[in-house]
């Protein structure tokens, strides 16, 4: 088999090398294109099938009648038996515009391509800084030892769709309450329904800045009397905590923020933001932790009474402050100043009796 195969490939580059020359008489043509024929019969598969043709042997078909074209329609008819003429002069013309339709590759000139690095350093300096402009963030190229031109520092902005200085300034809200974070508090009421089916009121407060979680207590009746006293308790809290100055509170329009909450608020320089009617995703922070507390825990637990949701808030909001990574916080615990152990046995701890699990590294 691998003989017959080499023997046909050497016939046919041999008619390849004929018919390239320029002494070919048209009758030797004609052969060539019969030999031709008669080879690509011999590889049917069976009778009646339809015989393959590579396109190599399109190539070779067709310049075969290209030289039989200039004898006549006749003579070019009686040469090719297996396919029309036309069909091989349709493979002549698809060959001639593939020819002319290939993209060629042509050698470029200019500057050579920006490294990768140097255009992300670009446009962290251009998303960090919304107000520099294309030279000074050139400038600040040339302090770190980059050798950029300015002309590259636009190009960059622009391929990236990063707007001119002017517009990238503008100040957003999220920049804003970013900036002031540290200085604000929010607070929240949720409910839970106990195992006889009796609704509690939950009141907690969470600090943007670190998103500590302060359980301020939970209540069937929170009236004003009450909630005014949970007020009283956290800001002495905050107070015995050295915790930083807070100006804000953010809380929603519900009638338990009564006026004494506001001013026991109002007495330590604390002021009230009101979020819109009806939009939760303007205290994110707070409706957030909701979701996490319901997910985590409360969701697993049957809560019996006041005292026991109290008792299983503060325990999950110990966890939330001192073992739970954050992913607004880039993976860290609100309230964690230690650096992470590298060496040690990995040990387990279980939070709510096994409800959520806690990872840590025994100290050597």
């Amino acid at each position: 088999m691998i003989y017959w195969l080499l023997t046909c490939l050497s016939a046919f580059m041999l008619d390849i090398m004929m018919v390239l020359g320029s002494d070919q008489t048209d009758k030797d043509v004609e052969i060539m294109a019969l030999r031709q024929q008669v080879r690509i019969l011999e590889r049917r598969v069976g009778i009646g099938s339809k015989p393959q043709v590579s396109r190599a042997e399109k190539v070779f078909l067709a310049a075969l009648a290209a030289k039989l074209q200039k004898g006549g329609k006749a003579r070019l008819s009686g040469s090719l038996l297996l396919f029309k003429p036309d069909t091989v002069l349709k493979w002549h013309r698809e060959l001639v515009k593939r020819k002319w339709t290939y993209r060629q590759r042509r050698n470029r000139v200019g500057r050579p391509k920006i490294d990768a690095e140097i255009e992300a350093l670009i446009l962290q300096l251009a998303n960090e800084n919304p107000r520099w402009g294309r030279g000074k963030i050139h400038g600040e190229m040339q302090k770190l030892g980059i050798e950029v031109s300015e002309a590259t520092v636009r190009n960059v902005l622009a391929r990236h769709d990063v707007p001119p200085a002017p517009e990238r300034g503008v100040s957003t809200w999220g920049a804003f309450l970013n900036h002031y974070r540290h200085q604000m508090l929010a607070c929240d009421f949720f409910t839970v329904e106990t195992i006889t089916l009796r609704t509690l009121y939950v009141l907690f407060f969470i600090e943007l800045g670190t998103r500590r979680v302060r359980i301020a207590g939970c209540t069937a009746h929170p009236d004003a009397v009450w909630v005014a006293q949970q007020a009283r308790n956290v800001v002495w809290e905050l107070e015995e905590a050295d915790a930083p100055d807070f100006r804000y509170l953010i809380h929603d329009r519900d009638s338990k923020y009564c006026e004494a909450f506001d001013r026991v608020m109002a007495s330590e320089g604390i002021e009230p933001v009101l979020t819109p009617p009806r939009a939760p995703q303007a205290n994110s922070y707070a409706e957030r932790w909701i979701r996490s507390a319901r997910e985590e825990c409360l969701d697993h637990v049957l809560i019996v009474n006041d005292r026991h949701l109290l008792r299983v808030l503060q325990e999950f909001a110990g966890y939330h402050n001192y073992e739970r990574p954050h992913q607004g916080l880039g993976q860290r615990v609100p309230l964690g100043t230690r650096p992470p152990l590298r060496e040690g046995a990995i040990q387990r701890r279980d939070v709510l009796g096994g409800i959520v699990h806690s990872y840590y590294r025994q100290a050597a």
